[in-house]
């Protein structure tokens, strides 16, 4: 089984997604659904998949457990000593709810003084309850953007993280589609 595992998540590596029945069928050498089904629930027993609301498969745990060592100094230097103190699963610690987490990759430069550059991946999660202070996710007047949810008495708009933006006062409409969770860069 661990063979099929490995191809299936070879699959998922190099094509950003899971594969389908039809796909799993063809990366094995399957000759019918019914073995790609029976094989998929024993993955889904084992704990290495899942079914989304809509029945696609989707990955647990991608990242496993990873050391985690201890803390290290940002600000004047320190003696470290590098002993493990526990482990860490990244799904676990990034996503709360697998079935409304998503991954948006970051255009332009209106988050830059929060840390958030262009390239970077943010990890967000369907809601439209934010409080005063979220990143969120929203469509404003017809555009999308990522911005700092702002209160103001009874009005709202969006603050961007860079001097050289205003803040985003909506015309005719603002929804809020989701919150932004975590930062993935890659260097």
């Amino acid at each position: 089984m661990d063979e099929y595992k490995n191809k299936i998540l070879n699959f998922y590596e190099s094509k950003k997604r899971m594969p389908s029945y039809s796909e799993i069928m063809d990366i094995l050498g399957f000759k019918s659904k019914n073995a790609v089904y029976k094989l998929v629930n024993k993955l889904i027993d084992a704990g290495i998949i899942s079914k989304d609301s809509n029945g696609r498969i989707i990955p647990n745990n991608l990242f496993q457990e990873v050391k985690l060592l201890g803390l290290v100094e940002a600000g004047i230097p320190s003696v470290a000593s590098e002993e493990a103190l526990d482990t860490m699963n990244l799904d676990n610690y990034l996503i709360n709810n697998r079935e409304s987490t998503y991954l948006l990759e970051v255009k332009g430069d209106s988050m830059i003084e929060e840390g958030i550059k262009e390239g970077d991946l943010v990890i967000v999660e369907r809601k439209s309850d934010p409080k005063d202070g979220d990143i969120v996710i929203a469509e404003v007047d017809g555009g999308w953007t990522m911005k700092y949810f702002r209160k103001k008495g009874n009005s709202v708009y969006l603050q961007p993280a860079n001097k050289n933006y205003k803040p985003i006062y909506p015309e005719q409409d603002l929804k809020i589609s989701a919150i932004v969770k975590g930062v993935i860069r890659k260097y």
